[in-house]
């Protein structure tokens, strides 16, 4: 008998709403929001102003804003949606089951966002804060920029469901304060304008001494666009499309206001003029570095909030030990991982203290963010041939995007040894634990050997009617790796009638299945023998937690509601659902055995894995079952084949 339960999570809707625009301006631009505070910065640089540099520059942001974040991100990625979400894990989910080999490209890419992310924050909040050198040459930037993000990061654990209301009208304000600040600028100014023409951005990289490491300081326009990408889900791709034609005008005036800036210091450096609040008149210079710094937040926050949703997806995809997530607030979709956060928060005040000045962070920020970018690409390339688009247009688009991408690379490379280095050496670490980590899984998963469960069903009936035998427990239920209803593992079937056997009124083997769909919430119930044996499959998106334990109930109350099962009373009470009697939950937790024969790189992977296994969250808890019903027990896990001793008895 199969019966479904569904409770998955709508998706943010994909149509137009002005309160969605308000929200998508809030929550998903403040990356490429506040990009103008230090983009021309790393472009410029130590080198002196000049029109050509100057030019060339504003010139090569229009184009990447429209290839990069336009064309690429909001008008084709982001119809790479997986049911309403998005992200390079969205992604793969999207089309894993068309190889194997897609989980790297998601794997790189995902890894070397969480690196970026890590020094986002911190050139932001710096970048915002070093206005107030303009009043005070001598005022601490570190002790504020660290204070500003520990009171970020203290906040995170109470949601931003409170505040989150605030950001849409802030950033609209930070939006609005840009633009008026770029056409007061260009005011007699207009001829910069021409720097819309290509040619500028293509003398600038072939006749302009070292022009193609400036790129390294213009790709930081369009850094936040995989963020963008990924945060889709939570206001709805349309609203986010409607938002960034008002975003982009206003950050284009603020470019080319800078450039008109600029270009009157021309055979100047930046010592003499900050190319963002140089542009803002004296008397509003204070206000203008607190709604800069209220708009870093905003962007931090919600650069935060990625991070913690691409965390929550790749514990659920498998690919990151389990860690603790929790629900801070009712806002959709939000996750907050704790043990992120903190390692988050010692990250970016090491950033600040490690980089000291946000020039010191440009020079070092945006080289992992190409890597991830360049795997979006791939991945896109493959859901596009899956979705039957003609090869030739989907070979054009892959082209293209991956010329400009290995192009920005290529001049980020640039940065590696002013600190790119970090963030890559980051970025190899994440991809480490996941490899060890996936591939762990996949080892064990290789050497579990299954069998056919109604061999089994008489023994297991005679043993739970043999009175002779203690019960242990009124329902035992089972975590099992079988999808299939009608087999499991050979170590449950040990773990019941081995040893001591395990008594009960009825067996319940469950299984949890990871689904494509990011807020899939259904499951299946098989009756093997009826009031004896039943299994349970679990779907549940790669969004969802598995509160294992709630759901269970939910499972347990429905099938006695249809009569398919029998429980008494005194353990089941009808009127609300709950379980009131002895439910215990067997986990079957791995080690790995002595009798192994493994090659030297098989034998550090899985002992690196079962260390990471020890330093994760508890099966338990990451299923969200009751710690007092549950019991744990430690099966020797053997790999390889062991070698075939010969005994021979002495006489």
């Amino acid at each position: 008998m199969n019966n479904s339960h569904s409770e998955a999570g709508e998706h943010a809707p994909d149509r137009f709403k002005w309160g969605g625009v308000l929200l998508a301006l809030g929550i998903v631009f403040g990356d490429l929001g506040t990009s103008p505070l230090y983009t021309f910065k790393a472009i410029i640089g130590g080198r002196p102003i000049s029109e050509a540099l100057v030019l060339g520059g504003v010139s090569a942001i229009f184009w990447t804003l429209f290839f990069q974040t336009t064309l690429k991100y909001v008008f084709i990625t982001m119809r790479a949606d997986n049911h309403g979400e998005g992200g390079i894990f969205s992604l793969y989910a999207l089309i894993r089951r068309y190889g194997k080999w897609v989980l790297w490209p998601a794997i790189i890419g995902g890894s070397f966002m969480i690196a970026d992310s890590l020094i986002t924050p911190p050139i932001s909040v710096t970048s915002a804060i070093e206005g107030l050198r303009v009043l005070k040459p001598d005022v601490p930037i570190m002790p504020i920029t660290i204070g500003i993000l520990i009171v970020l990061f203290m906040l995170q654990q109470s949601g931003t469901s409170r505040i989150g209301v605030f950001f849409g009208p802030a950033m609209v304000i930070w939006f609005g304060m840009i633009a008026i600040l770029g056409i007061s600028n260009l005011a007699g100014h207009f001829y910069v304008l021409k720097a819309i023409n290509p040619l500028y951005a293509y003398q600038l990289v072939v006749n302009y001494p070292g022009g193609l490491w400036v790129l390294g300081g213009v790709f930081l326009c369009t850094t936040g666009a995989e963020a963008l990408y990924a945060d889709m889900g939570h206001v709805g791709r349309r609203n986010i499309q409607v938002a960034w034609i008002f975003i982009k005008i206003a950050l284009l005036l603020c470019y080319f206001g800078e450039a008109a800036l600029l270009l009157k210091y021309e055979g100047q450096h930046l010592t003499a003029v900050d190319a963002f609040y140089g542009l803002v008149p004296e008397w509003f210079l204070v206000p203008s570095i607190v709604i800069a710094t209220a708009a870093t937040i905003i962007a931090s926050q919600a650069l935060l909030s990625g991070t913690f949703t691409l965390f929550n997806e790749a514990i659920r995809l498998n690919v990151w030990p389990r860690l603790r997530i929790e629900f801070p607030s009712d806002m959709k979709g939000q996750v907050y991982v704790p043990a992120v956060n903190w390692m988050m928060m010692l990250g970016c005040i090491g950033m600040v203290l490690h980089f000291k000045e946000s020039s010191n962070m440009e020079a070092a920020f945006g080289l992992s963010v190409t890597l991830t970018m360049l795997m979006t690409t791939i991945l896109l390339s493959v859901y596009l041939y899956t979705q039957r688009v003609h090869v030739i247009i989907v070979a054009l688009l892959f082209l293209t995007f991956s010329w400009i991408e290995v192009t920005f690379l290529v001049a980020n490379l640039s940065k590696f040894a002013h600190g790119g280095w970090l963030s890559l050496l980051i970025g190899l670490v994440l991809i480490s634990v996941m490899y060890i980590w996936y591939a762990g899984r996949m080892f064990k998963a290789r050497y579990l050997n299954f069998v056919e469960l109604k061999k089994y069903i008489p023994v297991l009936t005679q043993l739970s009617n043999d009175t002779d035998i203690p019960k242990y427990s009124t329902h035992l239920v089972y975590l099992t790796s079988a999808i299939k209803a009608d087999r499991v593992e050979d170590r449950v079937i040990a773990s019941i009638l081995h040893q001591q056997p395990k008594r009960a009124d009825l067996y319940w083997f469950v299984h949890v299945h990871v689904d494509d769909k990011p807020y899939t919430a259904t499951y299946t119930s098989h009756i093997i023998e009826h009031e004896e044996v039943v299994h349970i499959n679990f779907r549940l998106g790669f969004r969802v937690v598995p509160r294992i334990n709630i759901l269970f109930k939910k499972v347990v109350y429905e099938m006695v509601k249809n009569k398919e099962i029998t429980i008494m009373n005194k353990y089941f009470d009808p009127e609300d659902g709950n379980l009131l009697g002895d439910f215990r939950f067997v986990i079957l937790k791995s080690f790995l055995s002595v009798e192994n024969n493994l090659s030297l790189w098989d034998n550090i992977v899985m002992r690196m894995h079962f260390v990471l296994d020890k330093l994760s969250l508890p099966d338990a808890k990451a299923y969200g079952l009751d710690y007092s019903n549950v019991v744990t027990e430690q099966v020797p896990l053997i790999l390889g084949k062991t070698e075939n001793i010969t005994l021979t008895r002495e006489h």
